[in-house]
């Protein structure tokens, strides 16, 4: 198996590399909540922990995390395939290793014939392996299906959308659907909250191809789009009916420069 282990990319400069540190950090973030929810998906935010671990820890804490998830995220490197997955092996971060979930990968590539095996999307990346110390803490028991999304079609997001729920419809256990997304990028504090506004509203209404139209027709640099769009079509499908705005943010809350912001949002889906 040691082929296809995959090492952490951006330890010691997204997250702490320390293993206790990073465990303190992830905690420092999760508030305890009194009845956490079960949730069909969910959008988080992948910056450096300082800018917007915050927003992904209250969405973790917010939720009930089952053992097995599917954890799509933007292809930032412009490498490999344009749906690349990974079906085997396991991932590494300072906290440990957790296993991808080869039964639920393969079935999700047999399902959806777009879905390449590919680790070279998946090397550099960081939008999916800054989840997973928040999962580990968690879920110590989770496994993953890691999906990097490269595409900006409609039809593909759509259709992965669609092949995730009917895969996660034919499961007894529940699996959660992770979009991995920031918001606006490098604007005014001000553009970038009525910008991601308009996308925010569109995911509250479980609109996937108004988020996708607002998002191209507004110029919104969300990243993530492209998972989240597919997230919100497998979600509405497994009969989602409702979505929260956990938290937002911009990274302008943190550094204190307004000028140029990135804007982070924390959804839950149930």
């Amino acid at each position: 198996m040691g082929a296809t282990v995959r090492h952490p990319a951006v330890a010691g400069r997204f997250y702490p590399q320390n293993p206790g540190v990073l465990l303190a950090e992830v905690h420092s973030y999760i508030s305890p909540v009194a009845e956490p929810v079960a949730a069909l998906g969910c959008v988080v935010p992948h910056a450096g922990y300082m800018y917007s671990g915050h927003v992904a820890g209250a969405v973790y804490a917010r939720l009930q995390i089952p053992r097995r998830c599917i954890l799509m995220c933007p292809n930032h490197t412009g490498m490999g395939k344009p749906l690349s997955i990974m079906s085997e092996g396991a991932w590494e971060t300072p906290m440990g290793s957790v296993p991808v979930d080869s039964e639920l990968a393969t079935t999700l590539k047999e399902r959806f014939s777009f879905l390449s095996e590919d680790a070279a999307a998946h090397r550099f990346e960081h939008a999916a392996e800054v989840q997973l110390p928040f999962l580990q803490a968690c879920q110590p028991q989770v496994v993953f299906v890691p999906i990097a999304v490269g595409t900006s079609q409609f039809e593909a997001l759509d259709g992965l959308g669609h092949a995730i729920a009917e895969v996660v419809a034919s499961r007894e256990e529940r699996v959660l659907i992770i979009a991995s997304s920031d918001m606006n990028h490098y604007e005014p504090d001000a553009i970038t909250r009525v910008k991601d506004q308009k996308a925010i509203d569109r995911m509250l209404a479980l609109d996937a191809r108004g988020l996708y139209d607002v998002v191209m027709d507004e110029d919104i640099s969300m990243c993530g789009f492209g998972p989240t769009v597919a997230m919100l079509t497998a979600a509405k499908q497994l009969g989602a009916t409702a979505a929260e705005l956990i938290k937002y943010a911009t990274s302008g809350d943190v550094s204190g420069d307004r000028n140029m912001v990135v804007g982070y949002a924390g959804v839950a889906v149930r």
